[in-house]
């Protein structure tokens, strides 16, 4: 079935020339490929992870600083309403106030008015009632 004659180490150098040829020719550059290849598909993923987490770490950064920024927000906007209130109520007290001096110095200057106009009627009381009497009694009587 075999001989083992001369061709059998032919064939085996042949073999292996093949192998050494096809090995510098074919698998290793084609090794070489695939490895870069692997390399980058792998600093791709570990890049692609790293800046995912960076996107990550941003986000909740940005969300923590809106959430403080939206409560300072709040603050503020609760300390003007405060303000804002005191000093309305403030102001409709002065302004209360400065009514009630107005009303309060009307009714002096009406009741001024009023023992000035009762002095002046008296007077023309007084006057009008000699002159009747004068008038009625003579003018000897009324004196």
């Amino acid at each position: 079935m075999f001989d083992f004659d001369a061709t059998l180490p032919l064939v085996a150098i042949q073999f292996l020339l093949l192998v050494v040829v096809l090995n510098a020719v074919f698998f290793k550059p084609l090794s070489k490929v695939l490895s870069d290849r692997q390399d980058y598909v792998s600093s791709n993923n570990t890049e692609a992870r790293e800046r995912q987490d960076k996107a990550k770490r941003l986000a909740q950064d940005y969300s923590e600083k809106l959430s403080s920024s939206r409560r300072q927000s709040q603050t503020i906007i609760t300390d003007a309403q405060t303000a804002a209130q005191k000093q309305s109520s403030a102001q409709v007290a002065e302004a209360q106030r400065k009514l009630q001096e107005q009303a309060t110095s009307i009714q002096l200057e009406l009741e001024q008015q009023k023992q000035a106009a009762f002095s002046a009627l008296e007077k023309e009381v007084d006057t009008l009632s000699q002159q009747l009497l004068k008038k009625l009694l003579g003018p000897e009587l009324a004196r």
